[in-house]
């Protein structure tokens, strides 16, 4: 005997389908939301470094999926400060996004304390994309060192200048933790963002560095830097040869740094619902393969579990901020 809906609720059923599918798009259009409004996605690190990098790749993915315009806005300084600060401003109505990383989640609260911003507290994750690891390396014609080991060694014979790509950065930490964990000590250098300190390192201005793979995997390739080490807990798929720094002496080192989009905390939940769906969709195969070629290594973390999962990396990266006794104002 059959048992399927008579032919009104089987009609009743499929003209609710499209409803049902386009049910986000409604509500969050209800709650003032406009498809013709573009977006903004503040990148808060300047043009050439990987947050750019991510932070294009997210908003060309987030703007087809949406069907709207997602502008790139760059916002640099302060080791990503300055471009949460303007998310945190902005009106909380969904077309301001923000590309947030680690360090501007874990570090900045305790770096910048006397700001009034806090990025865990203001900023909600909408979705995280892609995971790096940072690359300790030294530039061949100014620092010898093939080894972690022989880079430990000069730094106890003779002063050396390190760079990062900001005071606070996960650059920053991951070179502070370094040090703290050999017990060695080196005058910091920090620039504004990847490209400048890329830079500096082709133009052997400092002894060693610490960048993501997706900025020095190219130049170790091509030999212009020599890669050390890597901070995550497993070897970088962009750079398979290079040992970790867990291997290299320093058995509970693991620093890795994810991005994602991020929204004010006090966007109306329609809104909210939309852009986590949206950031969902955009992880396809082809955008995982563009990743990929930015030595980027894909990260998927369902939604219910964003915020338990960026509050534990910000707690995390909090301890070891004051472990290694980075300056609090």
């Amino acid at each position: 005997m059959s048992h399927q809906p008579p032919p009104l609720r089987r009609r009743s059923l499929l003209l609710a389908a499209p409803a049902l599918l386009t049910a986000p798009t409604v509500h969050a259009q209800s709650a003032g939301w406009s498809p013709d409004r573009p977006l903004r996605m503040i990148v808060t690190y300047p043009p050439g470094g990987v947050t750019d990098l991510m932070g294009r790749l997210i908003a060309e993915a987030l703007g087809r999926e949406l069907h709207q315009t997602v502008v790139v806005e760059n916002r640099s300084g302060a080791g990503g400060n300055i471009g949460t600060q303007a998310a945190v401003q902005a009106e909380p109505d969904g077309y301001t996004l923000m590309l947030g990383t680690t360090a501007m989640f874990g570090v900045n609260p305790l770096i910048y304390a006397s700001s009034g911003v806090d990025a865990l507290r203001d900023m909600q994750p909408l979705g995280l994309s892609g995971e790096v690891a940072n690359v300790l390396s030294v530039m061949p014609r100014r620092m010898p060192a093939t080894t972690v080991a022989e880079l430990v060694a000069a730094a106890k014979d003779k002063p050396l200048l390190y760079g990062s790509v900001g005071n606070g950065s996960s650059s920053h930490m991951s070179a502070a933790l370094f040090m703290q964990g050999f017990g060695i000590e080196a005058t910091h250098v920090p620039y504004r963002g990847s490209s400048p300190l890329v830079a500096a390192m082709l133009s052997n201005e400092i002894d060693f560095a610490f960048d993501t793979t997706a900025t020095s995997a190219a130049h170790v390739k091509s030999g212009a830097i020599r890669a050390l080490a890597v901070t995550t807990a497993n070897r970088a798929s962009a750079l398979p040869e290079v040992p970790t720094l867990k291997e290299s002496g320093l058995p509970d080192y693991d620093m890795g740094i994810w991005f994602g989009a991020f929204g004010s905390r006090r966007m109306p939940a329609p809104v909210v619902a939309r852009l986590k769906t949206a950031m969902q969709a955009i992880s396809t195969p082809e955008f995982e393969g563009r990743l990929r070629t930015i030595y980027v290594d894909p990260l998927k973390i369902p939604p219910t579990e964003l915020d338990s999962y960026v509050t534990r990396s910000a707690q995390t990266w909090q301890t070891i901020a004051r472990s290694a006794n980075l300056a609090v104002n």
